[in-house]
Order: structure tokens, then C-alpha cells, then sequence
């Protein structure tokens, strides 16, 4: 019991040296970033005032590898980023907004439904923007693991945008790797890219949603995008037609896809809805037995906004159920779909009518839900993964 005692002590000890050295460091980094910072165009005034007191959030270190858009099946993804609620949602802000879409519609050439699928996509409309101090977040990831260097040019932007009277430093909240506000712009991309669209003397993507709109315009274009042409389309692929190499940088005419024998998913000719010489690349999310899409130079752009093909097919397929569009028609190839967000909730509400502690039924699957599903599936004698899908949430509803 005492050999047990000693240990707990040293092990304790060891932790709070390991720690106290950990924020020397830190606070070390810091300072030796002031005049980085100074060159960068913050004073020495905006940059003292706002590192005085920092401390590392050093959770955010296991955030760095993880990202959902490459580790998620295509058809978890896209089942909660275009759900009904995100859809009613933003056809009714497609509506609140009216008037300042249709102004951003004439001053950049963006139609109203990709901007709104943008806004639905990276906060909801607003509602979940993040949680993290931009200062904090930034300021930790510019001392500690990989990627400091991009990290500290998004901290310097974070304290110029402070400094400049935009946001202010307690409203400056977002994601824990920088971006912020209702679409989620990085720093560096809000310096150059957010625009003042209501008119108030100020660029702020936290409370304004008409800046975020405009501002979200101005990105697309400014990236490339060709007013009046579509994303793409879902496509039929003929029986035995080799897909390999095929990609959406490696683009080719409409009439070389018509050649192969590729219809629009309702059996048309290509040229129905794009001009023979348009070039688009054919993009395969799921592999050839899953839906197919030929996709043109404006999903490339939605693409830069996160570069995840998985994440551009989210935002160009919601902005088609903004504007009526049904469902894909092709299957995933898969027995065991997603679930929406309200499906997740009826998940949890199950799990926690079964007496297991997961805490509130939001429809975030967390590791407590993950963990409540193991032990549904192990005692149902389904496969063990943690996985909220069709299967469990069916076997718990009978």
C-alpha cells in the first residue's frame, strides 16, 4: 500500500514538472514571437496586451491528424451535412435574406443557393460557429506540434483583425484551428477576402449574416467561379467502361464522356445540360458501383473552401435540395446507411432509455455514444464498431 502511495506521489510529481516545464516553453515561444509579430503588422502594444496572460490549450494537439472529411464513409458524411432540417433551414434563410441574395447575386454572379449551402455546411446558419478562443487556439498551435509556421501567420492575422476594430478579441470564437464566424473563414482569408456588405463600417463574420454572405460571394469568385454553369451532375456509366485514372483534375470534354457512352442519371445526352466542348472530370466517391458524377471548374472552387472532395460534394448537393432537387439516385454501395442528425438523436434517446450515461441526446455521436453502441451491438450479436447507422438504430427501435 505504501510502494502504491509513493508511486501515485511520483507519478503526480512527474506530471506537474512535465506540465510546468511544458508552459515555460510555451510562454518562451511566445515571446521570442513578438518581434515576428511586430514585422507582421501588429504593435507591440495589441501584441503584449493580448499574449500577457496566455496559456497553452494543448487538447488541441490530438486535433491536428484527426479530420472527418478523409476518416468518414462518404455516406456518414453526407447523411448529416444534407439532412431535411439543413434543408428547411436554408431554404428558409434563402428567404429571410432574400433581398441581400439577390444583391450579391448581381454584384458577384454567385447564385444564392451555393452561398447558403456554404453557410449551412461550415455553421449551420450560424448557429454552431465554435467554441475556441482564437487567440488561445492560435497562439498554442503557432508554439506546439506540426504545421507552426501556417499556424503562426493565422495568429498574427487573428491580432490585426483585433486591432483593426473588426472583431473584437472576446467575440473572436471559432473552430480550434482558426476559422471563424458564420462561413468560417481563416484569418488570413478574412483579411483579404471579407467584405463590409451591410454597410456599417465594419467586416464582421461573427454577428453580421449579410457580411458573411457577401463575403462568401466574393471568395467564389475571386477563385474562379464561371457564373451560370452548374457543379456537375449525376451520371450513368455504361456497363464495362474502364474508370481508372479517372479523377476530377483529369478533365475531358463532354462530347469524349458522350463518346464512352456516359448519360445524365435519367438516361439523357450529356449535351442537355452542357455544351460539347465544356470539360469536366468523372468523379467516383464511392468507387465505380457507387453514384458518379461529372463534375466542372465551379466544384474545383467549392473545393478550395476545404479542400475535400467529400466536403465539395456536401456543399454542391445541398445547394441542389435548396434549389428542389431530390436525393442522388445511384445507392451508395452499402447495406448499412448514415443516419440524419434527428436520426442520431432518436439513436441516443434509445441508448439513453437503456440507463447508459451519454449525456444529452444532440446527435453528436461522441466517444460516450460510440461506446453505448459497442455494447447494443455486442449483446445483439451484430458487428462490433461503435458505428451509428441504419442497423443499430433499427435493431434498438424494435
Amino acid at each position: 500500500m505504501k510502494f502504491l502511495k509513493t508511486l501515485y506521489i511520483a507519478v503526480v510529481t512527474l506530471a506537474t514538472q512535465t506540465a510546468f516545464a511544458q508552459d515555460a516553453q510555451f510562454t518562451q515561444c511566445i515571446a521570442n514571437l513578438g518581434n515576428a509579430a511586430s514585422q507582421a503588422g501588429v504593435s507591440r502594444h495589441t501584441f503584449q496586451h493580448y499574449t500577457a496572460n496566455l496559456v497553452p490549450d494543448t487538447s488541441l494537439l490530438e486535433k491536428l491528424n484527426y479530420q472527418p472529411e478523409f476518416r468518414t464513409p462518404i455516406w456518414d458524411y453526407l447523411s448529416s451535412l444534407v439532412d431535411d432540417e439543413r434543408i428547411i433551414d436554408g431554404q428558409a434563410k434563402l428567404r429571410e435574406y432574400q433581398q441581400d441574395f439577390q444583391r450579391m447575386n448581381q454584384q458577384f454572379g454567385i447564385d444564392p443557393a451555393t452561398v447558403a449551402a456554404v453557410w449551412g455546411v461550415e455553421s449551420n446558419y450560424g448557429k454552431n460557429q465554435g467554441k475556441y478562443s482564437l487567440v488561445e487556439a492560435l497562439g498554442t498551435l503557432s508554439c506546439m506540434g506540426r504545421r507552426q509556421e501556417f499556424f503562426r501567420k493565422e495568429f498574427f492575422a487573428t491580432l490585426r483583425i483585433i486591432q483593426s476594430g473588426d472583431i473584437s478579441a472576446d467575440r473572436l470564437v471559432g473552430s480550434w484551428a482558426g476559422a471563424f464566424g458564420h462561413t468560417q473563414f481563416m484569418p488570413t482569408t478574412f483579411e483579404r477576402l471579407a467584405i463590409d456588405f451591410d454597410k456599417d463600417g465594419r467586416r464582421d463574420l461573427m454577428d453580421s449574416s449579410v457580411d458573411a454572405i457577401g463575403s462568401t460571394a466574393n471568395y467564389l469568385k475571386r477563385n474562379g467561379w464561371q457564373t451560370g454553369q452548374p457543379w456537375g451532375f449525376e451520371v450513368k456509366i455504361p456497363a464495362g467502361m474502364s474508370t481508372a485514372g479517372e479523377g476530377r483534375r483529369q478533365k475531358k470534354s463532354i462530347s469524349h464522356w458522350m463518346s464512352k457512352g456516359v448519360t445524365t442519371i435519367d438516361g439523357q445526352a450529356l449535351s442537355n445540360l452542357a455544351s460539347n466542348t465544356q470539360q469536366a472530370g468523372l468523379l467516383l466517391p464511392a468507387g465505380p458501383t457507387g453514384p458518379a458524377f461529372l463534375v466542372f471548374k465551379n466544384f474545383d472552387v467549392i473545393y478550395s473552401y476545404n479542400a475535400a472532395e467529400s466536403y465539395a460534394l456536401a456543399i454542391a448537393h445541398l445547394s441542389d435540395r435548396l434549389r428542389g432537387a431530390g436525393p442522388f439516385v445511384t445507392p451508395w454501395p452499402t447495406d448499412d446507411l448514415g443516419l440524419s442528425r434527428a436520426e442520431r438523436r432518436q439513436l441516443q434517446e434509445l441508448l439513453l432509455s437503456r440507463g447508459y450515461d451519454i449525456g444529452e441526446a444532440d446527435g453528436v455521436i461522441g466517444s460516450k455514444s460510440r461506446d453505448a453502441i459497442k455494447a447494443e451491438q455486442a449483446r445483439l450479436g451484430m458487428k462490433i464498431d461503435g458505428r451509428a447507422g441504419q442497423k443499430i438504430l433499427k435493431a434498438l427501435q424494435q
